[in-house]
């Protein structure tokens, strides 16, 4: 490419090479200058004139160096294409409504924000979606700091090992540092699942608990999930913990046929036992959560029983009363 036309394809490239810097974590400078059909000394320039916009971007030591974008002291502009505007639009409806405590104020302000530089294009497909999107808050939930939630998000997508104070349910406070590998929603509430190598185990973390969190420099290799997904894990991880209250179901299906009649996640573990079905093993600090969980189960319609503590059984007697007196005859 010649100078001269280098000079005037900048613009664009430098958008090129702004959602490249985006897209992944780190480039080399080879990388960048084949992506961009350019020379390593043009990618240099156009590195100093990003840097000259305030976008830091910061060079990386190596065989053949590299850049990454950091984070900065402002909020420059982000490039997003037609998909991730949508999604991102859609995200911040949710939020706003309520579906995430703690953060519908800001999600608020951010989605009229976006909606004001939205290409004309994409209105049409964020109405019809807005028209049909809801999100059903629950007042219950506790508040959730945004700053604590882009934070981990960002470690578990660069892999990097992430420090945070924990506080725990007996409000005992420890230092944790722990590899991020995905944040979780689940019942009004968000959850990190992580590796922690100081306990040589996988864990889970109440996000409203958390304090402080700090990536640090030390990058890892993500290690294989013991289960299917980390939703996966995190509803086995409630099941195999002791709570205050708890639970035994045994009920004629299959785990198959429960975790598909249950509307919604399973909040326990679902184990089969042979041709008689399955037992599902409940446990919660909530007696409430507790007995929701078992009369889904029970709802089901096939034969089933239970071995619960006496709270837990004296509340679903209760229950089982006041639902044969209201829907009984007259």
């Amino acid at each position: 490419m010649s100078e001269e036309s280098a000079r005037k394809d900048l613009p664009g490239r430098l958008l090129r090479l702004l959602s490249l810097l985006q897209s992944r974590r780190e480039w080399s400078g080879a990388e960048l200058a084949e992506r961009l059909g350019v020379t390593g000394r043009t990618v240099r320039r156009d590195v100093e004139r990003l840097r000259a916009l305030d976008y830091p971007v910061e060079g990386t030591t190596g065989t053949a160096g590299g850049y990454r974008l950091m984070s900065g002291r402002n909020v420059p502009p982000l490039l997003l294409d037609d998909d991730e505007a949508v999604a991102v639009a859609v995200g911040l409806m949710t939020g706003a409504g309520g579906s995430v405590a703690g953060i519908e104020e800001s999600s608020m302000r951010a989605l009229a924000k976006l909606e004001r530089v939205l290409p004309a294009r994409l209105r049409p497909r964020l109405a019809a979606l807005g028209g049909v999107t809801v999100a059903v808050p629950r007042r219950d939930a506790p508040r959730v700091d945004p700053g604590v939630l882009a934070a981990l998000a960002s470690c578990c997508r660069d892999r990097v090992v992430v420090s945070f104070g924990y506080r725990s349910r007996v409000e005992e406070v420890s230092v944790r540092r722990v590899e991020p590998h995905s944040l979780v929603t689940m019942a009004g509430r968000w959850y990190l699942v992580a590796y922690d190598p100081g306990r040589e185990g996988w864990r889970t973390f109440r996000v409203d608990r958390i304090e402080g969190p700090s990536g640090t420099h030390r990058r890892f290799e993500a290690r294989e999930l013991p289960a299917e997904d980390a939703a996966g894990f995190l509803t086995r991880s409630f099941a195999r913990a002791s709570y205050r209250y708890s639970a035994r179901v045994r009920v004629a299906l299959s785990a198959e046929r429960v975790r598909a009649g249950v509307f919604g996640p399973v909040l326990g573990e679902v184990e089969d036992v042979g041709a008689e079905g399955c037992v599902v093993r409940l446990s919660a600090d909530s007696v409430e959560l507790v007995v929701q969980s078992v009369l889904a189960v029970a709802a089901l319609g096939a034969d089933f029983s239970v071995e619960a503590s006496e709270e837990v059984a004296g509340r679903v007697r209760e229950v089982a009363g006041r639902l044969a007196r209201e829907c009984g005859p007259g």
